[in-house]
């Protein structure tokens, strides 16, 4: 429902990347729970670290005075940042990577662009910024895996809900639209583009829905799950965009229409946290190591 309406909100920060890291935190949680709280979550970095589970590269420190914790580096970028009002924080510690929670204020948050103007994103400079600890060095890589799985399933979920709303569009477009007193659908090079991404659709929907069940039952499945159900609804959405355009014609590929936002959302999900051919490859290499 998320993809299919285009929600524009912060719930892909809040609920996927950042809720498992808040369990240290049961105030946040409650005010996450309420609607209170916005919460994102920074991995990424301009020089280091690029996917979630990439620790050996972060650059980002976090140094301990005796109870109180100052973290130093930049994150970028950081989905919906702009609206958040916490920011989950991977760093790297002389004991292994850790997550800390601050409060972002002032110049501390930079606007970027982005190809989705639909999902905010943003660059978080920390100079020896107060942070409090949510999850300990020894497991931050545990909490960080975790994480990567719910995010590929909740990403796939929404990639499912762009291709159908995409796909709708098409259909009815192309029942509409006539062009030699036919409708356009009539004719095979538009009817077989349309099946052709319902076939795409309903194949991603059944891997995400593997993927959403194998998470959340913690399955030994579920890191396979969750990378496939990603790199195949990912790649299902941008397709089913490209031939909805096609399609559509002449006004596929205006301003006005609403599908380039929808394609641009697809194209940013498909990319997220890695490309769909490094997911292919972290699928393979645990496949030949199994």
């Amino acid at each position: 429902e998320l993809g299919y309406g285009l929600y524009p909100g912060p719930y892909l920060s809040t609920i996927a990347l950042a809720l498992p890291a808040l369990q240290g935190a049961p105030d946040v949680l409650e005010s996450v729970a309420s609607g209170g709280v916005r919460v994102a979550l920074a991995f990424a970095e301009p020089t280091g670290a690029r996917t979630i589970e990439d620790t050996d590269r972060l650059t980002t420190s976090a140094e301990s005075d005796g109870d109180e914790w100052a973290l130093t580096g930049i994150k970028e970028p950081v989905a919906d940042l702009p609206l958040a009002t916490h920011v989950v924080v991977s760093a790297t510690t002389t004991g292994g990577a850790g997550l800390w929670l601050v409060e972002p204020q002032g110049d501390a948050v930079t606007l970027l662009g982005s190809i989705d103007g639909t999902r905010r994103m943003g660059r978080l400079t920390l100079e020896s910024r107060r942070a409090t600890l949510l999850v300990a060095p020894a497991q931050g890589d545990v909490v960080l895996s975790h994480i990567r799985r719910r995010t590929d399933a909740a990403l796939a979920l929404e990639a499912v809900g762009i291709a159908q709303r995409v796909l709708e569009l098409a259909r009815d477009y192309a029942s509409e639209r006539k062009q030699f007193d036919r409708a356009i659908g009539s004719y095979q090079a538009v009817s077989h583009q349309i099946a052709d991404t319902y076939m795409s659709t309903e194949l991603a929907r059944s891997l995400a829905y593997w993927a959403a069940w194998s998470v959340a039952e913690s399955t030994e499945e579920a890191d396979r799950a969750a990378a496939a159900a990603h790199s195949m609804a990912g790649e299902a959405a941008v397709v089913a965009c490209e031939r909805s355009i096609q399609v559509h014609g002449g006004i596929g590929f205006t301003w006005e229409h609403v599908l380039h936002r929808y394609y641009k959302r697809a194209l940013a999900i498909s990319s997220f946290n890695g490309t769909p051919a490094t997911q292919r490859a972290a699928i393979a290499a645990s496949l030949l190591d199994h």
